[in-house]
């Protein structure tokens, strides 16, 4: 009898160490199941802030093709106009006067869009904001000065959408 206790003890003893075995593997399995859920959260959570992001951005330069669409309009504007005369009564300065109105009007549209002109003539080159495409000598001015603008560059919020094509001094 004293036998059949002791086996019976043994027996009770190797169940509880088994049991605490499950126990401890089940505990670890909960463990990375959490640290997998909580990583899972965190890439959702990035995710949905990329997401965020890429629509805001999206949304704050939707316009620009259409804007970069009507620089070369305002190009061709400006030289109109710059073939005005100096006699108003010609048939040619009365034409010239609607291209100026209509132009301002774009203009206007451009500015209320928060598209400018990048200032560029006797400013120091900058190439985020400036393209060279030829160089000059001249002594009466600094080296790396723009000496004259050969198209206008234009921002459109905090983004160049057109850097101005310049002339720069050596």
């Amino acid at each position: 009898m004293e036998e059949e206790k002791k086996e019976a003890k043994k027996k009770k003893h190797e169940k509880n160490n088994e049991l605490e075995e499950l126990n401890k593997r089940l505990e670890e399995a909960l463990n990375e199941e959490k640290a997998k859920s909580m990583r899972i959260q965190a890439e959702m959570i990035n995710f949905k802030k990329r997401k965020e992001d890429e629509l805001a951005n999206y949304l704050k330069y939707a316009n620009e093709g259409l804007i970069s669409d009507l620089l070369p309009v305002i190009d061709n504007f400006e030289r109109a106009i710059k073939m005005d005369s100096e006699d108003p009564t010609d048939e040619i300065s009365r034409f010239l006067e609607g291209f100026k109105m209509i132009y301002t009007n774009l203009y206007g549209i451009l500015n209320k869009c928060e598209v400018k002109e990048i200032a560029a003539e006797g400013v120091e080159f900058d190439p985020k904001y400036h393209q060279a495409v030829l160089t000059e000598k001249d002594e009466n001015k600094p080296s790396g000065v723009v000496l004259e603008v050969l198209q206008k560059g234009y921002m459109y919020k905090d983004k160049v959408i057109r850097p101005a094509m310049v002339k720069v001094n050596e």
